[in-house]
């Protein structure tokens, strides 16, 4: 099916591996200029073990398996390069400084790490985008209507694994069954082999017969909802195509017992540790505000909680004036100057561990409004109180997602929190410990890559 990213992710978590290990190979091979016996390979094969165990790990933190990876290859020879540099360091300070696992010569050391990282540079940036083009490109249709339909067709045609044939819109005297039909004949000709389409549409109705015939009679295309298919190549929901039913069938979904008692484990862990790191940098935050100027060390807001239930959440004060939780308006950014370290590593959001242990808050979830916010949201956007189904977070999918406009590290435009609403449904149908694990690690990825930047 066109949504089946998992054979592409697979492929090239495979390849790295293949990759790890024939460089390994093929350092034995330059070091004694010979085809190096298997004793003498196996013996290097254990230590080294454990190191692509970390470099896999190092390759996930840096989202090289993430679907932007798969998708956008600008920027990768560029992060490929950062990602390897400090695997490199890894491995030198993992056989130079860790007792038991030293390698003489050490000359075998450095012609592994220069072997390893010219094969995995020709593998990612040459071999890999060939073997997707070539095995797992497909040719497909889409027939939809929206922008959001439009943004779909674009970016499955700037990847390497789908072409889209032709994207078809969907209005009251568009296209009709027997032009459909005859289409259908020309696309099989082609090799098309799927059909994307917004079945919910009211204007596709009437193809919906022509197109069963065409799937399931005559075998020809396979078929994938194309909602489904928005979700798996932006890992959001589309808006503006959801309907009643969606809400009905995903967003009432009850949590297992064994995720709900997880989740709580995991919160009261994290709240904990939240607290200590608070009660560790008070006393600076405090002295650097006092520099600065005059007000309170911390505000207190009235937010939004699960179900629309309101609750006080504690945080260190960033702006100039204590809002007591009402909402300025779009546009409005008077944070300080100690404000902007603290909000952007994400320090003013530890003093809510009080709510997390209290029960109010999650580490993972949607993001908490502000009343006034959240209220001025309700009227402008569809659906928005649906994501009060689950409880809020602290960080979360969207949080870790999406990417603002210049110069905001939040939503600051109602267009903005549409985006964010998009992922934050995407979390409410697909949540479970997995996901809040990569949210999780994501968050705190970025947390760390932002205090280096300081």
């Amino acid at each position: 099916m066109i949504t089946d990213s998992r054979t592409v992710r697979t492929l090239l978590f495979s390849g790295d591996l293949i990759i790890f290990v024939f460089s390994l190979w093929l350092t034995l091979v330059l070091r004694i200029m010979a085809i190096p016996s298997q004793a003498s390979f196996m013996e290097l094969i254990k230590p080294f073990s454990i190191l692509f165990i970390i470099w896999i790990l190092v390759f996930i933190l840096a989202g090289l398996y993430d679907r932007r990876a798969l998708v956008s290859r600008r920027l990768l020879p560029d992060r490929l390069v950062r990602v390897q540099a400090l695997n490199i360091t890894l491995a030198a300070l993992f056989f130079f400084l860790i007792p038991g696992f030293g390698i003489t010569p050490k000359t075998i050391l450095v012609i592994y790490l220069a072997v390893s990282l010219a094969l995995i540079l020709l593998w990612r940036l040459t071999l890999f985008p060939y073997l997707s083009k070539r095995r797992l490109r497909q040719k497909a249709i889409i027939i939809g209507s929206g922008e959001e339909v439009a943004a779909l067709a674009q970016e499955l045609n700037s990847q390497s694994h789908y072409a889209i044939v032709c994207y078809d819109t969907l209005s009251p005297h568009g296209l009709t069954p027997k032009e459909l039909s005859k289409r259908l004949a020309t696309y099989k000709r082609e090799g098309v082999s799927s059909i994307v389409v917004d079945a919910q549409d009211p204007n596709a109705a009437p193809l919906l017969p022509t197109l069963y015939h065409a799937v399931f009679e005559e075998h020809a295309f396979e078929l994938a909802p194309l909602v489904t298919v928005y979700e798996d190549i932006f890992e959001r929901v589309p808006i503006s195509l959801l309907r009643y039913d969606w809400m009905f069938l995903h967003a009432t979904r009850h949590t297992s017992f064994v995720y709900a008692t997880l989740k709580r484990l995991v919160d009261i862990i994290g709240g904990i540790f939240m607290a200590v790191i608070t009660l560790m940098v008070l006393p600076f935050i405090w002295f650097a505000i006092r520099l600065e100027g005059h007000g309170s060390l911390f505000i207190v807001q009235e937010r939004f909680s699960m179900y629309g239930s309101r609750m006080r959440v504690y945080k260190f004060r960033t702006m100039r004036f204590n809002d007591h939780g009402v909402w300025k308006g779009e546009g409005t950014n008077a944070v300080t100057r100690v404000g902007k370290v603290l909000r952007y590593i994400s320090l003013d959001e530890f003093p809510q561990f009080i709510n997390i242990l209290r029960g109010e808050l999650s580490l993972v979830g949607p993001r908490n409004d502000i009343i006034a916010l959240g209220e001025r949201l309700e009227q402008a956007l569809p659906y928005y109180t649906v994501r009060y189904l689950v409880k809020p977070g602290i960080t979360g999918w969207a949080q870790v997602n999406q990417q603002y406009e210049p110069g905001n590290i939040s939503p600051q435009s109602v267009e903005e929190t549409k985006t964010r609403l998009a992922y934050d449904f995407y979390y409410i149908k697909y949540r479970s410990f997995m996901l809040d694990v990569v949210i999780s690690v994501k968050t705190i990825k970025r947390m760390f890559f932002r205090v280096s930047s300081l």
